[in-house]
Protein backbone atom coordinates (compact mmCIF):
# COMPACT_ATOMS: atom_id res chain seq x y z
CA UNK A 1 0.00 0.00 0.00
CA UNK A 2 1.62 3.56 -0.60
CA UNK A 3 1.84 5.86 1.90
CA UNK A 4 -0.41 8.53 0.44
CA UNK A 5 -3.49 5.48 0.30
CA UNK A 6 -2.46 4.65 3.93
CA UNK A 7 -2.39 8.33 5.62
CA UNK A 8 -6.27 8.77 3.76
CA UNK A 9 -7.79 5.82 4.74
CA UNK A 10 -6.37 6.67 8.33
CA UNK A 11 -7.06 10.40 8.72
CA UNK A 12 -10.72 9.36 7.33
CA UNK A 13 -11.16 5.97 9.63
CA UNK A 14 -10.11 8.46 12.84
CA UNK A 15 -12.73 10.98 11.37
CA UNK A 16 -15.09 8.08 11.15
CA UNK A 17 -14.58 6.80 14.42
CA UNK A 18 -14.49 10.02 16.04
CA UNK A 19 -17.67 10.92 14.49
CA UNK A 20 -19.40 7.59 15.74
CA UNK A 21 -18.22 8.25 19.22
CA UNK A 22 -18.79 11.28 19.52
CA UNK A 23 -22.66 13.17 19.34
CA UNK A 24 -22.27 17.01 18.95
CA UNK A 25 -25.04 18.39 21.40
CA UNK A 26 -27.70 20.39 20.67
CA UNK A 27 -27.88 23.83 21.22
CA UNK A 28 -30.08 25.46 24.08
CA UNK A 29 -32.34 27.47 21.07
CA UNK A 30 -32.31 24.22 18.89
CA UNK A 31 -33.64 22.33 21.97
CA UNK A 32 -36.07 25.19 23.14
CA UNK A 33 -37.62 25.41 19.43
CA UNK A 34 -38.25 21.67 19.78
CA UNK A 35 -39.95 21.67 22.91
CA UNK A 36 -41.82 24.72 22.08
CA UNK A 37 -43.34 23.43 19.05
CA UNK A 38 -44.92 20.44 20.61
CA UNK A 39 -46.98 23.00 22.21
CA UNK A 40 -48.61 23.68 18.36
CA UNK A 41 -48.33 27.35 19.14
CA UNK A 42 -50.34 29.61 16.76
CA UNK A 43 -50.89 33.62 17.15
CA UNK A 44 -54.20 34.81 17.89
CA UNK A 45 -54.15 38.24 18.16
CA UNK A 46 -51.93 41.42 18.41
CA UNK A 47 -52.68 44.40 20.22
CA UNK A 48 -51.05 47.65 21.14
CA UNK A 49 -50.91 50.29 23.91
CA UNK A 50 -50.53 53.64 23.59
CA UNK A 51 -50.33 55.18 26.87
CA UNK A 52 -49.29 58.91 28.13
CA UNK A 53 -45.61 58.22 29.67
CA UNK A 54 -45.37 61.88 30.50
CA UNK A 55 -42.58 64.57 29.78
CA UNK A 56 -43.14 64.71 25.58
CA UNK A 57 -42.88 60.95 25.79
CA UNK A 58 -45.67 58.22 24.69
CA UNK A 59 -45.04 54.86 25.65
CA UNK A 60 -45.86 52.23 22.88
CA UNK A 61 -46.17 48.05 23.61
CA UNK A 62 -47.48 45.34 21.87
CA UNK A 63 -48.85 41.99 22.81
CA UNK A 64 -48.97 38.85 20.87
CA UNK A 65 -51.76 36.23 22.26
CA UNK A 66 -51.92 33.03 21.19
CA UNK A 67 -54.01 29.85 21.30
CA UNK A 68 -52.25 28.26 24.75
CA UNK A 69 -52.62 31.42 26.82
CA UNK A 70 -48.69 32.63 26.45
CA UNK A 71 -48.20 36.30 25.65
CA UNK A 72 -45.76 37.88 24.58
CA UNK A 73 -44.53 41.67 25.34
CA UNK A 74 -42.68 43.81 23.43
CA UNK A 75 -42.28 47.92 22.80
CA UNK A 76 -41.94 50.39 19.96
CA UNK A 77 -41.73 53.68 21.69
CA UNK A 78 -41.06 56.29 19.04
CA UNK A 79 -40.64 60.14 20.08
CA UNK A 80 -43.84 62.24 18.55
CA UNK A 81 -44.91 59.38 16.38
CA UNK A 82 -46.52 57.42 19.34
CA UNK A 83 -50.02 56.51 16.58
CA UNK A 84 -48.13 56.28 14.01
CA UNK A 85 -45.96 53.16 15.55
CA UNK A 86 -49.06 51.79 17.23
CA UNK A 87 -50.66 51.53 13.29
CA UNK A 88 -47.47 50.18 11.62
CA UNK A 89 -47.12 47.52 14.51
CA UNK A 90 -50.25 46.67 13.90
CA UNK A 91 -49.80 46.09 9.62
CA UNK A 92 -48.59 43.17 11.35
CA UNK A 93 -50.58 41.50 12.66
CA UNK A 94 -52.69 39.73 9.27
CA UNK A 95 -49.00 38.66 8.39
CA UNK A 96 -48.65 37.07 11.90
CA UNK A 97 -52.49 35.24 12.98
CA UNK A 98 -52.44 31.99 12.80
CA UNK A 99 -48.90 31.48 12.35
CA UNK A 100 -46.19 29.51 14.81
CA UNK A 101 -44.65 32.69 16.68
CA UNK A 102 -41.15 30.34 18.09
CA UNK A 103 -40.36 30.85 14.24
CA UNK A 104 -38.54 34.21 15.13
CA UNK A 105 -36.21 34.58 12.32
CA UNK A 106 -38.33 33.35 9.87
CA UNK A 107 -41.01 36.32 10.53
CA UNK A 108 -38.04 38.29 11.07
CA UNK A 109 -37.08 38.09 7.36
CA UNK A 110 -40.88 38.15 6.13
CA UNK A 111 -41.64 40.98 7.81
CA UNK A 112 -38.55 42.68 6.70
CA UNK A 113 -38.01 41.69 2.81
CA UNK A 114 -41.97 40.50 2.29
CA UNK A 115 -43.08 44.23 1.92
CA UNK A 116 -39.69 44.91 -0.58
CA UNK A 117 -39.68 48.72 0.52
CA UNK A 118 -37.90 48.23 3.85
CA UNK A 119 -35.42 49.26 6.75
CA UNK A 120 -36.08 53.03 8.27
CA UNK A 121 -37.19 54.21 11.61
CA UNK A 122 -40.97 53.48 11.44
CA UNK A 123 -41.08 50.12 9.63
CA UNK A 124 -37.99 48.86 11.90
CA UNK A 125 -39.31 50.15 15.22
CA UNK A 126 -42.51 48.22 14.47
CA UNK A 127 -40.39 45.05 13.43
CA UNK A 128 -37.97 45.42 16.53
CA UNK A 129 -41.58 45.55 19.14
CA UNK A 130 -42.87 42.60 17.65
CA UNK A 131 -39.45 40.74 17.60
CA UNK A 132 -38.69 41.23 21.32
CA UNK A 133 -42.42 39.84 21.88
CA UNK A 134 -41.64 36.55 19.77
CA UNK A 135 -38.57 35.72 22.73
CA UNK A 136 -40.45 36.81 25.14
CA UNK A 137 -43.26 34.65 23.75
CA UNK A 138 -40.47 31.41 22.92
CA UNK A 139 -38.90 31.70 26.61
CA UNK A 140 -42.14 31.42 28.07
CA UNK A 141 -42.84 28.22 25.82
CA UNK A 142 -39.61 26.54 27.09
CA UNK A 143 -39.79 27.99 31.00
CA UNK A 144 -36.45 29.63 30.57
CA UNK A 145 -35.48 33.46 30.77
CA UNK A 146 -34.25 34.92 27.15
CA UNK A 147 -30.71 35.55 28.11
CA UNK A 148 -30.52 31.86 28.18
CA UNK A 149 -31.97 31.05 25.14
CA UNK A 150 -29.46 33.28 23.70
CA UNK A 151 -26.53 31.20 24.60
CA UNK A 152 -26.30 31.47 28.08
CA UNK A 153 -24.36 33.66 30.24
CA UNK A 154 -21.29 35.81 28.56
CA UNK A 155 -20.55 37.76 32.27
CA UNK A 156 -22.47 37.73 35.18
CA UNK A 157 -24.52 41.27 35.81
CA UNK A 158 -24.66 44.03 33.60
CA UNK A 159 -22.91 47.31 33.87
CA UNK A 160 -24.96 49.83 33.91
CA UNK A 161 -25.32 53.74 34.09
CA UNK A 162 -28.04 56.15 35.27
CA UNK A 163 -28.28 60.29 34.33
CA UNK A 164 -27.51 62.33 37.54
CA UNK A 165 -29.09 65.11 36.25
CA UNK A 166 -28.34 68.75 34.72
CA UNK A 167 -28.21 71.39 37.76
CA UNK A 168 -28.34 75.13 37.28
CA UNK A 169 -24.12 75.51 37.61
CA UNK A 170 -21.92 73.03 36.89
CA UNK A 171 -20.97 73.25 40.55
CA UNK A 172 -24.40 71.49 41.01
CA UNK A 173 -24.00 69.60 37.75
CA UNK A 174 -20.81 67.92 40.10
CA UNK A 175 -23.10 67.70 43.04
CA UNK A 176 -25.39 65.72 41.21
CA UNK A 177 -22.75 63.09 39.80
CA UNK A 178 -21.03 62.95 43.31
CA UNK A 179 -24.04 61.86 44.85
CA UNK A 180 -25.06 59.62 42.05
CA UNK A 181 -21.51 58.14 42.72
CA UNK A 182 -21.92 58.02 46.69
CA UNK A 183 -24.95 55.79 45.67
CA UNK A 184 -22.80 53.07 43.93
CA UNK A 185 -22.75 53.65 40.20
CA UNK A 186 -19.69 53.70 38.54
CA UNK A 187 -20.85 55.65 35.12
CA UNK A 188 -23.33 58.52 34.17
CA UNK A 189 -24.12 60.28 31.30
CA UNK A 190 -25.87 63.80 30.09
CA UNK A 191 -27.13 65.52 27.55
CA UNK A 192 -24.97 68.74 26.96
CA UNK A 193 -24.89 71.54 24.36
CA UNK A 194 -28.23 72.63 26.10
CA UNK A 195 -30.90 75.42 24.69
CA UNK A 196 -31.72 78.49 26.62
CA UNK A 197 -35.35 79.18 26.46
CA UNK A 198 -35.15 76.77 23.46
CA UNK A 199 -32.73 78.76 21.39
CA UNK A 200 -29.27 77.04 21.09
CA UNK A 201 -26.21 79.68 21.14
CA UNK A 202 -23.42 77.52 20.24
CA UNK A 203 -20.36 79.48 21.85
CA UNK A 204 -21.98 79.92 25.02
CA UNK A 205 -22.97 76.57 24.43
CA UNK A 206 -19.63 75.37 24.52
CA UNK A 207 -18.08 77.02 27.21
CA UNK A 208 -21.06 76.09 29.66
CA UNK A 209 -20.63 72.28 28.57
CA UNK A 210 -16.92 72.56 28.98
CA UNK A 211 -17.38 74.20 32.39
CA UNK A 212 -19.85 71.23 33.38
CA UNK A 213 -17.64 68.25 32.32
CA UNK A 214 -14.57 69.96 33.74
CA UNK A 215 -16.65 70.32 37.16
CA UNK A 216 -18.22 66.48 36.94
CA UNK A 217 -14.71 64.98 36.89
CA UNK A 218 -13.08 67.11 39.73
CA UNK A 219 -16.14 65.87 41.68
CA UNK A 220 -16.58 62.55 40.80
CA UNK A 221 -12.54 61.92 40.56
CA UNK A 222 -10.32 59.72 37.99
CA UNK A 223 -12.61 56.25 37.96
CA UNK A 224 -16.05 57.58 37.45
CA UNK A 225 -16.83 56.62 33.72
CA UNK A 226 -18.43 60.55 32.27
CA UNK A 227 -20.31 59.74 28.80
CA UNK A 228 -21.56 62.50 27.46
CA UNK A 229 -24.49 62.62 24.89
CA UNK A 230 -24.97 65.80 21.83
CA UNK A 231 -27.79 64.33 20.17
CA UNK A 232 -26.46 65.26 16.91
CA UNK A 233 -26.74 69.15 17.41
CA UNK A 234 -23.57 70.39 17.05
CA UNK A 235 -22.42 71.67 13.57
CA UNK A 236 -18.85 70.30 12.24
CA UNK A 237 -16.35 72.89 13.75
CA UNK A 238 -19.01 73.35 17.09
CA UNK A 239 -18.10 68.85 17.29
CA UNK A 240 -14.34 69.65 16.53
CA UNK A 241 -14.14 72.61 19.12
CA UNK A 242 -16.00 70.73 22.10
CA UNK A 243 -14.32 67.44 21.62
CA UNK A 244 -10.44 69.00 21.36
CA UNK A 245 -11.39 71.14 24.65
CA UNK A 246 -12.83 67.82 26.54
CA UNK A 247 -10.22 65.61 25.54
CA UNK A 248 -8.00 66.36 28.86
CA UNK A 249 -10.55 65.41 31.07
CA UNK A 250 -10.86 62.12 29.89
CA UNK A 251 -15.08 60.92 28.84
CA UNK A 252 -15.61 57.54 28.24
CA UNK A 253 -17.67 58.83 25.34
CA UNK A 254 -18.86 61.50 23.21
CA UNK A 255 -22.39 60.18 21.75
CA UNK A 256 -23.49 61.58 18.21
CA UNK A 257 -21.31 64.58 18.14
CA UNK A 258 -21.70 64.18 14.11
CA UNK A 259 -25.21 63.64 12.39
CA UNK A 260 -25.90 59.69 11.49
CA UNK A 261 -25.94 60.20 7.93
CA UNK A 262 -22.79 62.10 6.82
CA UNK A 263 -20.16 59.45 7.89
CA UNK A 264 -17.60 61.68 5.85
CA UNK A 265 -18.19 64.16 8.90
CA UNK A 266 -17.96 61.37 11.13
CA UNK A 267 -14.75 60.58 9.85
CA UNK A 268 -13.14 64.20 9.43
CA UNK A 269 -14.18 64.44 13.37
CA UNK A 270 -12.48 60.80 13.86
CA UNK A 271 -9.17 61.89 12.56
CA UNK A 272 -9.05 65.01 14.85
CA UNK A 273 -9.73 64.09 18.13
CA UNK A 274 -8.20 61.48 20.91
CA UNK A 275 -11.86 61.25 23.05
CA UNK A 276 -13.64 57.51 21.97
CA UNK A 277 -16.56 58.32 19.83
CA UNK A 278 -20.30 56.80 19.99
CA UNK A 279 -22.86 56.38 18.00
CA UNK A 280 -26.02 54.69 16.79
CA UNK A 281 -29.39 55.12 18.04
CA UNK A 282 -30.37 56.30 15.01
CA UNK A 283 -29.11 53.32 12.53
CA UNK A 284 -31.37 50.65 11.94
CA UNK A 285 -30.46 47.32 10.83
CA UNK A 286 -26.96 46.02 10.61
CA UNK A 287 -26.37 47.42 7.22
CA UNK A 288 -26.29 51.07 8.49
CA UNK A 289 -23.64 49.73 10.72
CA UNK A 290 -21.47 47.94 8.30
CA UNK A 291 -19.39 50.85 7.13
CA UNK A 292 -19.16 52.34 10.55
CA UNK A 293 -17.46 49.22 12.08
CA UNK A 294 -15.54 47.86 9.32
CA UNK A 295 -14.02 51.67 9.07
CA UNK A 296 -13.49 51.62 12.70
CA UNK A 297 -15.08 55.10 12.74
CA UNK A 298 -16.20 54.60 16.76
CA UNK A 299 -15.27 53.14 19.14
CA UNK A 300 -18.71 52.11 20.97
CA UNK A 301 -21.74 51.06 18.61
CA UNK A 302 -25.24 51.95 20.05
CA UNK A 303 -27.74 50.19 18.76
CA UNK A 304 -31.66 50.85 20.73
CA UNK A 305 -33.07 47.40 20.47
CA UNK A 306 -36.74 48.51 20.11
CA UNK A 307 -35.61 50.48 16.89
CA UNK A 308 -32.53 48.59 15.17
CA UNK A 309 -34.53 45.60 14.11
CA UNK A 310 -35.11 43.53 17.76
CA UNK A 311 -33.28 41.24 19.70
CA UNK A 312 -32.53 39.57 16.67
CA UNK A 313 -30.81 42.09 14.53
CA UNK A 314 -29.20 43.59 17.50
CA UNK A 315 -27.48 40.39 17.82
CA UNK A 316 -25.95 40.19 14.51
CA UNK A 317 -24.97 44.37 15.03
CA UNK A 318 -23.04 43.42 17.75
CA UNK A 319 -21.10 40.03 16.26
CA UNK A 320 -20.39 42.26 13.45
CA UNK A 321 -18.58 44.79 15.64
CA UNK A 322 -16.97 42.52 17.89
CA UNK A 323 -15.23 41.13 14.45
CA UNK A 324 -13.53 45.10 14.83
CA UNK A 325 -13.12 44.36 18.08
CA UNK A 326 -15.92 47.77 18.69
CA UNK A 327 -17.87 47.42 21.97
CA UNK A 328 -22.04 47.27 21.80
CA UNK A 329 -23.58 49.74 24.42
CA UNK A 330 -26.96 49.61 24.19
CA UNK A 331 -29.01 52.73 23.57
CA UNK A 332 -31.96 52.90 26.44
CA UNK A 333 -34.18 55.76 27.17
CA UNK A 334 -37.28 53.89 27.38
CA UNK A 335 -39.57 51.66 29.41
CA UNK A 336 -39.08 49.00 31.62
CA UNK A 337 -39.66 46.75 28.48
CA UNK A 338 -36.61 47.86 26.62
CA UNK A 339 -34.52 48.15 29.70
CA UNK A 340 -35.48 44.11 30.36
CA UNK A 341 -34.92 43.23 26.88
CA UNK A 342 -31.32 44.95 26.59
CA UNK A 343 -30.02 43.22 30.20
CA UNK A 344 -30.97 39.69 28.02
CA UNK A 345 -28.96 40.98 25.17
CA UNK A 346 -26.11 42.28 27.19
CA UNK A 347 -25.89 39.06 29.61
CA UNK A 348 -25.15 36.53 26.31
CA UNK A 349 -23.45 39.64 24.44
CA UNK A 350 -19.33 39.58 25.15
CA UNK A 351 -19.07 42.99 23.77
CA UNK A 352 -21.84 44.38 25.36
CA UNK A 353 -20.04 45.57 28.63
CA UNK A 354 -22.40 49.16 29.73
CA UNK A 355 -25.79 49.53 29.53
CA UNK A 356 -27.85 52.80 29.65
CA UNK A 357 -30.85 52.79 31.96
CA UNK A 358 -33.72 55.54 31.92
CA UNK A 359 -36.19 57.67 34.45
CA UNK A 360 -38.59 54.00 33.99
CA UNK A 361 -36.69 52.48 36.63
CA UNK A 362 -38.87 55.11 39.09
CA UNK A 363 -41.29 53.29 42.14
CA UNK A 364 -43.92 55.39 39.82
CA UNK A 365 -43.96 52.27 36.89
CA UNK A 366 -44.18 49.85 39.46
CA UNK A 367 -47.79 49.05 38.92
CA UNK A 368 -47.93 49.07 35.37
CA UNK A 369 -45.71 46.33 35.15
CA UNK A 370 -46.76 44.14 38.04
CA UNK A 371 -43.99 45.32 40.20
CA UNK A 372 -41.56 43.59 37.95
CA UNK A 373 -37.93 45.53 38.18
CA UNK A 374 -34.49 44.63 37.11
CA UNK A 375 -32.18 44.66 40.33
CA UNK A 376 -29.23 46.93 40.62
CA UNK A 377 -26.20 45.91 42.70
CA UNK A 378 -23.07 48.23 43.24
CA UNK A 379 -24.30 49.34 39.97
CA UNK A 380 -24.83 46.34 37.60
CA UNK A 381 -27.98 45.01 36.71
CA UNK A 382 -28.69 41.57 38.00
CA UNK A 383 -29.71 39.32 35.23
CA UNK A 384 -33.86 38.18 35.17
CA UNK A 385 -35.06 34.48 36.23
CA UNK A 386 -37.98 34.55 35.43
CA UNK A 387 -38.96 32.84 32.11
CA UNK A 388 -39.48 35.00 28.67
CA UNK A 389 -38.26 38.66 29.28
CA UNK A 390 -39.84 38.61 33.00
CA UNK A 391 -41.74 41.36 32.65
CA UNK A 392 -45.65 42.03 31.56
CA UNK A 393 -48.20 44.33 31.23
CA UNK A 394 -50.84 45.40 33.27
CA UNK A 395 -53.16 46.28 30.56
CA UNK A 396 -56.08 48.17 33.31
CA UNK A 397 -53.01 50.32 34.44
CA UNK A 398 -52.41 51.33 31.08
CA UNK A 399 -55.76 52.11 29.99
CA UNK A 400 -55.91 54.75 33.13
CA UNK A 401 -52.99 56.59 31.08
CA UNK A 402 -54.53 56.93 27.28
CA UNK A 403 -52.07 58.67 24.82
CA UNK A 404 -51.66 62.00 24.79
CA UNK A 405 -50.79 64.47 22.04
CA UNK A 406 -47.67 66.18 22.88
CA UNK A 407 -45.93 69.25 21.61
CA UNK A 408 -42.67 68.23 19.91
CA UNK A 409 -40.54 71.26 18.50
CA UNK A 410 -37.29 71.39 18.15
CA UNK A 411 -35.08 74.01 19.45
CA UNK A 412 -33.30 76.80 17.41
CA UNK A 413 -30.48 78.91 16.56
CA UNK A 414 -30.90 82.93 17.33
CA UNK A 415 -32.05 83.54 14.22
CA UNK A 416 -34.45 80.88 14.33
CA UNK A 417 -33.32 78.04 11.93
CA UNK A 418 -33.87 74.57 13.11
CA UNK A 419 -31.45 72.44 15.06
CA UNK A 420 -31.70 68.74 16.54
CA UNK A 421 -33.20 68.50 20.02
Amino acid sequence: MKRREFFKMSVGGSASALAAAFVWPKTSLAESHEKARSLNLKVTDVRTFVMNAGGDENYVFVKIYTNQGITGLGEGTFPSKGLTMSHAILEHKRYLVGKDPTEIERHWQGMFRGPRYRGGPILMSAISAIDIALWDILGKAVDLPVWQLLGGKARDAVRVYPKPGWGNTPEEMGELWLAAKKEGWTAGKSGFLKPVDGILYPKPAIEDSVARVRAIREAVGPEFDICIDLHGKPTTPMALDFCKQVEEYRPFFVEEATQAEDLGELAHLRAHTSVPLATGERLFTKYEFSEICARHLVDYVQPDIIHCGGMTEMRKIASMADAFRIETLPHNPNSRVCTFASVHFCMATPNATLLEISGSEKPVWDDLFFGSAITYIDGFAQPPDRPGLGIDLDEEVAARSPYLEKDWHGPRYSDGAITDR
